[in-house]
């Protein structure tokens, strides 16, 4: 995130693209302004934030929702890649309170994910580490490296049930 206070993992669950919280930077957070009182002691790290984004018909734009925990809502919202390095976030309220900011790569990608390959048909590459702290825009970037606390994120169950 552009502040610094969480790194996201971003990756394509079975053709649209999820983030997560896979690194705190004051690590124990919690869900606390979710407005599903259920909901308000979920962790943060491992929470998804970028929810089901989907690729726009040509052009390098996807369009789906964003979860703010700071104010415990959902937005509107935009991803465009910038350079290799960085993603352009755009949010909106009632479709004109729009804002944004862009985040930048903090590790290369992680390797394609077991189970993305297999959703896809294609046959998994041999597992591999990778870094807990990706926030980058690729297509198959979600396989996680042992001590990993997030692990293959197409997996959570907030992104399986959409996802599979």
């Amino acid at each position: 995130m552009a502040d610094g206070v969480a790194n996201i993992r971003v990756a394509e669950c079975n053709g649209n693209m999820w983030g997560v919280v896979a690194w705190e930077k004051v690590p124990g957070g919690r869900d606390k302004n979710n407005p599903d009182a259920s909901e308000r002691s979920r962790p943060t790290l491992g929470m998804p934030i970028l929810l089901d984004m989907k690729k726009k018909a040509g052009e390098d734009v996807w369009e789906g929702h964003v979860y703010n925990a700071k104010d415990g809502k959902t937005y509107d919202s935009t991803i465009t890649p910038e350079g290799s390095d960085q993603l352009e976030i755009r949010g909106c309220v009632l479709g004109f309170l729009c804002g944004g900011e862009t985040w930048t790569r903090v590790a290369p990608p992680i390797p394609s994910s077991p189970v993305n390959s297999m959703a896809k048909g294609i046959k998994p590459a041999p597992r591999t580490t990778g870094s807990a702290h990706s926030a980058a825009m690729g297509s198959k970037m979600a396989n996680a490296h042992p001590n990993d606390p997030v692990g293959d994120i197409c997996l959570i169950p907030d992104i399986a049930r959409f996802a599979h």
